[in-house]
């Protein structure tokens, strides 16, 4: 009798194990999915950054460093904005523009108000765009894609028509206060890190950063849960407008004049920056440290490839970009599947 018991307790206790060994190895590779998604960006950029340091001659000097942090320090904000957007499910195609007429309103409110206005009027603007495509996009149910490509065309046309279908460049006065904002080196980096560091106390720090991940992760859900998902995206394009629009302003200081042909293409730097920096382009995760990785990759690439590779031009840093969003979203797929298998 106690023989028989025997040879059941232990096949229940060695199914016990093996079911306890398959689900502890489970969690274990959603562990590593996890954050193979959140910290492949950073992982490429420490090797890239390496390699060029090693391989390419005159990449790790002090003026390259400062070329690559100042040049990419105010066009980051874009993707810091945009950060925020694709965490909540949607996306945003009028940065660029926004951020080129962020510079012509800059530059003419210099001329016409002096530096209160140069600030406060982008600012103003940016919010006033963020605000109507929220609205819509939240209240009238519009596809965020449709909206914002509307943004784009409208903040094109607005700067068109500010400066005279772009013959008219307004260059800041030399003697106004408002250059200093760009002047030098720390200025600009140091206004990008500052602005990182604050986003990323948004996102992980507040209860507007916890609704944002809910929203984005499922909507349906964050409704049931009583979240204000309708003003959370309404806030996350005022965001978005404000911080492409304040680049732009910013932009303006440091070259001194709002200029015009400004910001072609940047809404997909931004967005492939936010997606090679571990950000879900389906929403509900992200993190600013992983698009501050972003924006570094790109831009070391970018400086890599107009050293070696200049004879082709910006076509080389296009396919370049391309392939690597290419991959980073295949990479992100499957890493998806895998975790909803698991």
């Amino acid at each position: 009798m106690s023989s028989s018991v025997a040879p059941g307790t232990t096949s229940v206790d060695t199914g016990s194990a093996a079911e306890g060994t398959a689900t502890r190895s489970a969690r274990r590779g959603e562990r590593l999915s996890a954050l193979a998604q959140q910290q492949g960006g950073l992982v490429t950029l420490v090797v890239v950054f390496v390699g060029a340091c090693l391989f390419s001659g005159g990449f790790a000097s002090t003026d390259n460093f400062n070329s690559i942090l100042v040049g990419n320090a105010y066009t980051s904000l874009l993707a810091l904005g945009m950060t925020f957007v694709i965490i909540s499910g949607g996306i945003d195609l009028s940065v660029g523009s926004v951020f080129a007429l962020g510079g012509v309103l800059a530059g003419w409110g210099t001329l016409h108000g002096g530096t209160a206005v140069a600030i406060v009027l982008p600012l103003a603007a940016g919010a006033a765009m963020g605000l109507v495509q929220g609205l819509l996009i939240a209240y009238a149910r519009l596809a965020p894609f449709i909206v914002t490509l509307a943004g784009l065309l409208f903040a094109r046309g607005a700067l068109q028509a500010i400066t005279n279908e772009g013959s008219q460049t307004n260059h800041v006065p030399q003697n106004s206060a408002f250059l200093a904002m760009g002047n030098g080196t720390w200025a600009p980096v140091l206004t990008a890190v500052a602005l990182f560091v604050l986003g990323g106390v948004v996102l992980q720090r507040t209860g507007f950063g916890q609704a944002l991940f809910a929203v984005g992760g499922n909507e349906n859900a964050a409704l049931l849960m009583g979240l204000p998902v309708a003003r959370t995206k309404v806030l996350v394009y005022v965001l978005s407008g404000v911080l492409a629009c304040g680049a732009g302003m910013l932009n303006a200081s440091r070259l001194g004049a709002g200029i015009t042909n400004i910001g072609v293409g940047y809404e997909l730097a931004a967005i492939a920056a936010v997606v090679i920096g571990g950000t879900l382009l389906t929403g509900g995760a992200g993190s600013i440290t992983g698009t501050a990785s972003g924006v570094l990759l790109l831009a070391v690439i970018q400086n890599l490839i107009g050293v070696h590779l200049s004879q082709y031009g910006s076509s080389a840093s296009d396919l370049v970009n391309g392939l690597f969003l290419a991959v980073v979203v295949l990479l992100q797929t499957l890493i998806t599947r895998r975790r909803r298998l698991v």
